[in-house]
């Protein structure tokens, strides 16, 4: 006979596995409920915690990234071009060439939602779900690894620069000398305390995965909560109306299926390995929320429009999730 308990297990297992996305859902819905606390100047304070959480977070990452693991994929050099080629080289292209032809259908797109798919676009991939999904799949899990680690080291600069770039290249320009001293102060520089603490930490803080991804978690949930309450003080979504967010997410549907295909084609017409294949797939169409988020802060600034930038890259989240988990699950039964 089936317990209660019993019946209560797949539930938890469904919570635990989206909390993330949940949360995601209840920060938004608590901006629009109770804005003051979370804006410039409000109570909690959001500029310092936001600082100090971005700082926190990359220690974090550094303290936990297994480099000991990451050594073991680092020889497969033909799957690493194509994984850091489709991130930083293929992805900006195609995010120009959003940049050019939206617009001529989405005539009211705002300036803000442009700029967050050019930001999406030159976001390194994830860690953690890329290696989840890999290793579901049956995939070659040590070169996801590396590469899904390589690609964040790389993104705390490439992204910047390349914000940079593709913002000059659409008519906007902007000093990236004083953007990088703070990047580096406030990413690098905790990355690499982290890092070098690792080797005496390492057995304490792998026993401990689970709590520092919810601690990590928690920080961008913070940020995100910050960045709507702004949006909602100062109105931005009654100005633009609810249409903006299902064309939004439309435009990411159609991103996200884009990539996809583009690189299945490109790595069955490269005859990758089946393990190859797979954390090429899975590496190289994802984008980071957990760093996005934060140095999207660094990057653009303090500004009331800054919810629409995040908004691309928060649907491209919840897409990337659920399209990918679908996969990892097929794959592993039937073979990519």
């Amino acid at each position: 006979m089936t317990t209660p308990a019993a019946n209560s297990r797949p539930r938890y297992a469904w919570l635990r596995q989206n909390g993330f996305l949940l949360g995601m859902g209840g920060a938004v819905a608590l901006a629009f409920a109770w804005p003051a606390p979370g804006s410039r100047g409000g109570a909690l304070q959001p500029e310092l915690l936001t600082t100090g959480g971005i700082a926190l977070i990359l220690f974090l990452q550094g303290l936990s990234l297994p480099f000991e693991s990451v050594k073991s994929g680092a020889a497969n050099w033909r799957l690493h071009v194509i994984i850091q080629g489709f991130t930083f080289v293929l992805f900006p292209l195609v995010g120009l060439l959003l940049n050019a032809v939206v617009p001529a259908v989405w005539t009211t797109q705002p300036e803000a939602i442009r700029l967050g798919f050019l930001y999406l676009c030159v976001l390194p991939s994830t860690i953690s779900t890329s290696v989840v999904f890999t290793a579901v799949a049956r995939g070659n899990t040590a070169g996801a690894l590396f590469n899904a680690a390589f690609s964040n080291i790389l993104g705390v600069l490439l992204t910047p620069i390349l914000v940079h770039l593709l913002m000059r290249t659409t008519g906007q320009t902007g000093a990236i000398g004083p953007l990088l001293l703070k990047i580096s102060v406030l990413t690098l520089l905790p990355f690499t305390v982290g890092a070098i603490l690792r080797p005496r930490l390492r057995a304490w803080i792998d026993a401990k995965k689970a709590w520092v991804a919810r601690l990590s978690n928690a920080v961008v949930l913070f940020i995100v909560y910050a960045a709507f309450c702004d949006s909602v003080t100062e109105q931005i979504w009654q100005r633009y109306g609810p249409a903006l967010t299902g064309t939004t997410f439309a435009v990411v549907v159609v991103l996200f299926a884009g990539m996809s295909g583009l690189l299945y084609t490109a790595c069955r017409a490269l005859r990758l390995a089946r393990g190859d294949f797979i954390a090429a797939y899975f590496c190289g169409v994802k984008k980071t929320l957990a760093l996005g988020v934060p140095l999207a802060v660094l990057i653009f600034g303090p500004r009331a429009d800054l919810t629409l930038i995040l908004l691309p890259i928060i649907f491209y989240h919840l897409v990337q999730l659920l399209a990918n988990g679908v996969l990892a699950n097929r794959w592993a039964k039937t073979g990519a």
